[in-house]
């Protein structure tokens, strides 16, 4: 959490002195690795109870995210890194458990940048991570985060920007409405580490446009993965996120059969996130 504190503060330095859209843009070629270590249970925990995982039992499908992510913060806040991580905006997210992760078993993490793609509303990059037990790779995920700024695509571009959402968000079943105190973002991010002041206080929140803070989105989908069940037989999981939750707030979580389609509404139907489980056979 130290770090990931620390790489916010270096990405509010650096970040007026990085322009997105430059054509000659690379990402950085390495990856950062942290080497196997055990996952702590007071923190693990925590993060258990504030998305609605039980606090026994396999590691939650999100939360291998979580320990890797002062890793991608800090590649990210780097000089190699091409766009300004002030304002980025974390659009989508896959996650490929290979096998069940016991929370007790050591994990090594990496991560690094897996591509940048033209968005009509700027640039995408790709970041990637991986989790490894004793050299197997156990689970991993793909996040686009979007820098906005004018582009100039071609219908083509903008057609392969445009990612396949979850079937008929907004026809999906009501299952369970969740009541978000305007406290949601602090303690999350007390439990994450993730203190970026959008989430924390409708004072900082305004300072990046936002009339309140909003809920991370990270929890929005370990919350939606937590009411889901048993992560037992899941293949992998996409997420989608479309509006911000506004804290306080009252949300609807939704789901088809067997809950292979979800998605997170707010009041008027309006659509915060829209995700799809795929299971086994």
């Amino acid at each position: 959490m130290t770090s990931l504190s620390a790489s916010l503060v270096r990405g509010a330095v650096t970040s007026p002195f990085k322009r997105a859209g430059r054509p000659d843009a690379a990402l950085p070629p390495g990856r950062l690795t942290r080497p196997a270590a055990p996952v702590a249970p007071g923190p693990l925990a925590a993060y258990a109870r504030i998305c609605g995982f039980p606090e026994t039992g396999p590691l939650p499908l999100t939360y291998p995210h979580v320990l890797a992510f002062p890793l991608t913060m800090r590649l990210m806040t780097g000089r190699a890194f091409p766009l300004p991580v002030v304002g980025l905006v974390h659009t989508w997210i896959e996650i490929t458990p290979h096998r069940v992760v016991r929370s007790t078993e050591p994990l090594e993490l990496t991560v690094y940048a897996d591509g940048l793609t033209p968005h009509r509303r700027g640039t995408e990059v790709t970041m990637a991570t991986e989790a490894r037990v004793d050299g197997e790779l156990v689970w991993e995920s793909r996040s686009g985060y979007l820098s906005r700024h004018r582009q100039a695509t071609t219908a083509a571009e903008r057609a392969a920007s445009s990612r396949v959402s979850a079937p008929a968000a907004e026809e999906l079943p009501a299952v369970a409405e969740w009541r978000l105190p305007g406290e949601l973002g602090r303690r999350y991010g007390a439990v994450s580490g993730d203190r970026n002041p959008i989430h924390l206080h409708p004072l900082t929140a305004r300072l990046f446009g936002f009339p309140r803070a909003i809920a991370h989105g990270m929890w929005t989908v370990a919350r939606c993965l937590a009411e889901a069940g048993d992560p037992a037989g899941i293949r992998s999981v996409r997420a989608e996120f479309k509006a911000p939750v506004l804290l306080p707030a009252t949300v609807t979580y939704a789901a088809g059969p067997a809950g292979e389609a979800f998605a997170l509404r707010g009041p008027e139907g309006r659509v915060h996130l829209v995700g799809s489980v795929a299971r086994e056979a």
